[in-house]
């Protein structure tokens, strides 16, 4: 089979072989891409009723479009009519490889399970059960997301899997009691497949055992399996009992339903938004889509809001010689309780932000993003510095009583591991912020950095805050940062309980005024109804404290791309980068600014300088891709592109911006490729099937202006970012449509509208018409193409 061509693919290697058959990787020599390959055992095709039957429960799972569900893209047989499937192919190993090795960690094992349970929450929502999970049939990749594999092919097997050759005693030890009676079963018998799985990677034993078939059938109807606890003490007992609840032997005794199963794990993770069927979508087109299509201007916003604790030090002179760069690491959470996550978090981050302010002429402190990496604490201190290429790091954690919190805080010199310095501090909570000003001075002083008076004069002013204002303000960034609808909306109710709690907190409005831009930029709210609150809080901020840092970052995405004040934007992007020089967020939409000014070589400048503080950040990342794509380097943007993908498969700024890189070097096949797979991330099914129809009527085209129609009709229901109709008609080629979707946006406040003078297929396209030139004259930006 190696070697050979199979329709359009060409056989590359085998990746395994199981009951239910055998899968090789192949490449698609139309799309060029790397897909999966699985030809389905002799005795599942048959007679025609079988292939029939086999073809149904494709077609149904291949209508599973979902992160954590493997894509299904095509069903086929050879010419000597052997069935196979064409799946994506994944970078990764097994979930049973995993645990052959040892027993998960807790934490790791929750993630794997809740992530198992979103993709058989989407399939009981549309009547499939799987019927077969165990663990070789979840594929955890390279970036630890799950994937399970095999839809529909449980039920095509039937009762005929117990005797069937290649059948093996770990697929009967997976089998619900229901089962393995050869009784109907319903979605129950998968929550019982993903409680056994659970039992197993906590403990790294099957819960119900046996020398052969017949006796693990016997285990798992008639014994109880051995406590969870009791294999490892390090499991909770409240996760011991979700565990046996979905272990229940009569169906009736289990969870309900995944979502029920899906609920009590979160509960363990601080993750309430866990339940996909918890999200509100007030449309076809949710609030997800809008947001990740429109990403290339404001998400960063959200993740980049770097916001410190203090007024920020006044930035002077001190020691000279080489630049020092220092990381933060995650500060650890000592009270194992998960809702404690966002003091630890916050705190990194107000340490992250005291320090970039501290010395930018001789310290570089690597930002949030890049850090998070190690929140686990298992990567040693060298490995951490060779990967961050740092010269210290300041690790510690905390610990909350009530009113009392302990903090503790240690500098580590990278090349010997030798500690700097370290102490540990016992205050009242509402000293938090002496507490970090502490701790920044030590630093300074550890490293040979002197502070200017003023500075120590600050540190030594460090007032205390109001404990309630600024433990919402934390729960609020901490929700921000997970980028959800939900938690959006949560950010916002804990920004709103601060500013009551403490109407004179600047950093309050701050949050107040970014969700609302984000909100704005989500598609979730009218401009017109979310830019007026946004400027109200933001200008609030300024009035309050104007040497934040995050106030001046806040104004100058507000003026750029929601107020369209472009001329008066620059100085707020040169106030915050002066207030603090190491803020790469600030520094990378500084850099997009720049570009729609056509001011490329300082745009460079500013990214480069962004990623050398902030090098794992794929948001930063495709910022930077964005950044190449607008230049016209386009052979540069889609490798750029592509490297993110490979490490964050889902990144909607890299997916929904690939498309153009591919359609403006005329490969017009893997833009539509790319932007179905864009549509398949964001879970669009609509999308997909408008441009499959489009593609058959009239090829690349016909697909992009489906696609493009689509929306429009959506538009008719729903707000609907104009961009998305703007780019799409671009690429089309249809000049009206285009301008008419431009004055479009222009009248109903789009904030993606800015980029209307740089982006390339826009400007080739309506570049000369007279109604594109009037809009970049009221926009007052510059025109004609990129110089």
């Amino acid at each position: 089979m190696i070697g050979k061509n199979v329709s359009h693919y060409r056989v590359i290697e085998k990746m395994g072989q199981g009951g239910m058959g055998t899968v090789y990787k192949a490449q698609d020599t139309k799309l060029d891409r790397s897909v999966a390959l699985k030809f389905l055992p002799p005795h599942l095709n048959q007679t025609e009723d079988e292939k029939k039957r086999f073809i149904h429960e494709a077609k149904a799972a291949s209508a599973l479009q979902h992160n954590n569900i493997c894509t299904i893209h095509e069903i086929n047989e050879t010419e000597d009519g052997q069935m196979y499937i064409v799946m994506d192919c994944y970078e990764g190993e097994s979930l049973k490889d995993k645990i052959d090795r040892d027993p998960l960690p807790m934490e790791e094992a929750l993630d794997i399970a809740i992530q198992i349970a979103r993709g058989l929450e989407k399939a009981h929502a549309k009547g499939i059960v799987h019927r077969d999970i165990k663990p070789a049939n979840v594929l955890i990749t390279q970036d630890n997301q799950v994937k399970i594999v095999d839809f529909g092919l449980a039920k095509l097997a039937g009762r005929t899997m117990l005797t069937k050759e290649g059948t093996t005693l770990g697929t009967v030890s997976y089998m619900s009691p229901e089962q393995t009676e050869g009784a109907d079963v319903d979605h129950r018998a998968d929550v019982w497949a993903l409680g056994i799985m659970l039992y197993e990677m906590l403990t790294g034993e099957r819960p119900f055992k046996g020398d052969y078939e017949q006796a693990v059938i016997y285990s798992i109807l008639n014994e109880n399996p051995v406590s969870v606890t009791k294999i490892n003490p390090a499991v909770p007992e409240q996760l011991e009992k979700i565990v046996l609840k979905a272990l229940a032997k009569k169906p009736a005794e289990r969870y309900a339903s995944i979502q029920e199963f899906l609920k009590d794990l979160s509960t363990l993770t601080g993750d309430q938004t866990a339940s996909a069927s918890s999200i509100t979508r007030k449309s076809i087109f949710s609030e997800k889509r809008n947001y990740v299509y429109a990403g290339f201007v404001l998400i960063l916003l959200v993740i980049g809001l770097n916001i410190g604790g203090l007024r920020d030090f006044i930035v002077g002179g001190g020691s000279s010689g080489d630049n020092i760069r220092l990381a933060v690491l995650p500060f650890a959470n000592l009270t194992g309780d998960p809702e404690q996550e966002y003091l630890c978090d916050g705190f990194t981050q107000e340490m992250i932000s005291q320090l970039g302010r501290l010395h930018p002429e001789n310290l570089s402190v690597i930002a949030r993003s890049s850090v998070m990496r190690y929140k686990e604490g298992d990567t040693p201190i060298d490995q951490i510095g060779r990967e961050l290429d740092v010269d210290y790091v300041l690790e510690g954690s905390t610990r909350r009583d009530q009113d009392e919190i302990r903090i503790s805080a240690d500098l580590i010199k990278v090349s010997d591991q030798t500690r700097l310095w370290g102490h540990i501090f016992e205050r009242k909570f509402s000293s938090i912020l002496k507490v970090q000003s502490e701790v920044a001075e030590n630093v300074a002083q550890a490293l040979a950095l002197n502070l200017l008076p003023s500075q120590k004069a600050h540190v030594a002013s460090a007032e205390s805050v109001d404990p309630e204002a600024y433990e919402a303000y934390l729960k609020g960034q901490f929700h921000l940062a997970n980028m959800t609808p939900e938690d959006m909306d949560m950010a916002m109710q804990y920004f709103e309980l601060a500013r009551k709690e403490d109407p004179d907190f600047a950093l309050a409005y701050v949050g107040i005024a970014m969700g609302w831009m984000v909100r704005n930029q989500f598609g979730a709210v009218l401009p017109k109804d979310a830019v007026p609150k946004a400027e109200e809080a933001a200008l609030k901020a300024l009035e309050l404290d104007s040497t934040v840092a995050e106030v001046h970052y806040a104004l100058a995405c507000l003026k750029t791309w929601h107020t369209w004040e472009i001329n008066d934007a620059e100085k707020s992007f040169e106030k915050a980068i002066e207030l603090n020089p190491n803020y790469p967020d600030a520094r990378a939409f500084y850099s997009h600014y720049l570009l729609i000014m056509h001011r490329p070589d300082e745009a460079v400048q500013q990214i480069e300088r962004a990623l050398e503080l902030d090098p794992f950040n794929p948001m930063l990342q495709s910022l930077y891709g964005v950044d190449l794509m607008l230049m016209r380097r386009y052979d540069a943007a889609i490798e750029q592109f592509k490297k993110v993908l490979k490490t964050a498969p889902y990144q909607g700024l890299a997916l929904s911006n690939l498309p153009t890189a591919f359609h403006q070097k005329g490969l017009y096949e893997k833009s539509m490729q790319s932007l179905m797979d864009y549509y398949k991330a964001i879970e669009f099914q609509p999308g997909i099937e408008a441009l499959s129809r489009g593609y058959e009527q009239a090829g690349y085209t016909g697909a992009i202006t489906s696609a493009a129609e689509l929306w429009e009709s959506l538009s008719q229901s729903t707000y609907i970012i104009p961009w998305i109709c703007i780019e799409l008609y671009a690429y089309a080629g249809n000049k009206e449509k285009t301008l008419d979707w431009l004055e479009k946006g222009f009248e109903t406040g789009d904030p993606n509208i800015p980029y209307m003078g740089v982006f390339p297929q826009i400007i080739d396209l309506v570049g000369d018409e007279q109604r594109y030139q009037e809009l970049l004259r009221k926009m007052n930006l510059p025109v004609g193409d990129i110089k």
